[in-house]
């Protein structure tokens, strides 16, 4: 464990015991999205690749156009 997390740990010893509850499920929830986001990705990166492969095709047949952040 981090210095930064054993501190904040230390910090949030602090706080109420339902503050304290909250914080835990929170990080435990943000580490299991986490652990099902790299899993997600680690699964498609074929797919990934034949879509980057796809879009530099159209691109070198002249079927991309430049973006302009401006139209987001």
């Amino acid at each position: 464990m981090t210095k930064a997390l054993q501190d904040a740990f230390k910090l949030a010893s602090r706080l109420p015991d339902d503050d304290q509850d909250a914080l835990a499920a929170a990080i435990l929830e943000e580490v299991a999205l986490e652990e099902h986001w790299e899993a997600t990705l680690a699964g498609s990166s074929g797919a990934l690749g034949e879509l980057a492969d796809e879009a530099l095709a159209d691109h070198r047949r002249g079927r991309s156009e430049p973006l302009d952040p401006k139209k987001l």
